[in-house]
């Protein structure tokens, strides 16, 4: 029992990852040089496409005052001092130096559907609209061998330069013929393998491409795996959710335009900027997790008065993403906001361990930071036992830090 209390106690207490966010002022001066020198050979590029950042964020009514603003939070987002600002601001009207190509494999086209939402873009999708998107078989005009002509024509332009964006999980299993794309009837490991092979760095987005997501789940009929199991010798960055947040798309690329380089990655090859941080630490319902309030069935008095939604199957104790701070639909809400339990999208094999609605204690799950669920009650228990235990010390040490202050005895 004691062990049990302790594993989940780790659970809840452990540190996030480690994320380093301020290396010193030699190492953010060395960036800096690089990265001014890195846009200045971007500025000298011609542009991929005519686009202009500005006369599109005048179009869409953003003034200068909140693209800084942008700024200024996109930056503090890539864990950057603030120094490194008009950097940011200059990378974001070179995006359109970044040619992209983007596959749609086994999936839903979710991450599609975030990417263009048409609720009124803001700053971040306007920068995905200036990005140079060379090839995406679901939005573009031209099908069949056009497509392909056209695909072939981006990758032999752009050999060696372009980001290879990937949504979808790849069959390798019997699912492997099933699935084929284009007028050449190509499947899509062969598909992926091959436009891959010229690309800088490969983006999965999304949790199909991650992990193989919702199509990997049990029985995992098609043999699905994510774009990291079948691309080897690449730089592979990981976006995952479902869906993923734009914000994140943004920030990968904006990194790459602004360093040449893939940001710091964790040991799922995710961004350390976006997925750093568990969702437990960052919920705006943490407050009543410590005041032991939860919710205890939909409906009752706790949901009404957003208690923690532990009791009810919410896995962000699990989960590592950042939605609960940048949020979805231009930043207005995100699940838990709604009343609704994290479902752990953004970790592997999501669907078949964390997205279900029933108290934790009962699942018997073990959780990726080592911990081993049971009751929260007793959880409480444990902790509120630590701090009496911990108050006691405290009380203790003070008293014979006072006594030696007046000259008596310990």
């Amino acid at each position: 029992m004691s062990d049990k209390i302790e594993g989940v106690k780790k659970l809840f207490t452990s540190k996030s990852a480690r994320v380093e966010t301020n290396r010193g002022e030699s190492y953010y001066n060395n960036l800096f040089e690089r990265c001014q020198a890195r846009l200045d050979e971007l500025r000298a590029q011609e542009p991929v496409n005519r686009l202009d950042f500005s006369e599109l964020l005048s179009e869409h009514g953003t003034d200068r005052r909140d693209f800084m603003k942008w700024v200024s939070a996109t930056t503090a987002m890539l864990m950057l001092p603030p120094m490194f600002a008009p950097l940011v601001a200059e990378a974001a009207e070179l995006m359109n130096r970044a040619p992209v190509i983007w596959l749609e494999l086994q999936d839903c086209a979710g991450n599609s559907e975030a990417l263009l939402r048409s609720d009124g873009p803001k700053i971040d999708e306007i920068v995905l609209d200036i990005i140079s998107l060379e090839f995406h078989e679901t939005l573009m005009a031209p099908s069949g061998h056009q497509a392909e002509k056209q695909l072939d024509g981006a990758m032999g332009h752009f050999n060696g330069k372009y980001l290879l964006f990937v949504e979808g999980s790849i069959p390798v299993g019997a699912g492997k013929e099933w699935c084929t794309i284009g007028a050449s009837g190509e499947n899509f490991l062969d598909h992926l393998t091959r436009v891959a092979e010229g690309a800088a760095a490969v983006v999965a987005v999304g949790s199909c491409a991650t992990y193989g997501g919702i199509p990997a789940a049990a029985p995992n009929p098609t043999g699905a795996v994510g774009v990291m199991d079948v691309i080897k010798g690449k730089p592979v960055i990981n976006i995952p959710a479902c869906p993923a947040n734009p914000a994140n798309m943004v920030g990968v690329v904006l990194h790459y335009v602004l360093t040449g380089q893939v940001p710091e990655l964790d040991s799922l090859l995710r961004p350390k900027f976006a997925f750093g941080y568990r969702i437990h630490d960052n919920c705006e319902r943490r407050a009543h997790f410590d005041a032991g309030e939860y919710v205890e069935s939909w409906g009752d008095e706790g949901a009404k008065n957003n208690f923690c939604l532990y009791k009810m199957g919410c896995k962000g104790p699990m989960t590592f993403n950042n939605c609960s701070i940048v949020r979805y639909n231009e930043g207005v809400n995100w699940p838990i906001g709604v009343g609704r339990g994290c479902i752990g999208c953004s970790e592997p094999d999501f669907w078949d361990k964390y997205a279900y609605e029933r108290p934790m204690a009962d699942a018997k799950l073990k959780a990726p930071t080592g911990g081993v669920e049971k009751s929260v009650d007793e959880f409480g228990l444990g902790l509120l036992t630590a701090a009496g235990i911990g108050i006691g010390i405290h009380a203790a040490a003070s008293a014979i830090a006072g006594k030696k202050e007046d000259g008596g005895e310990a």
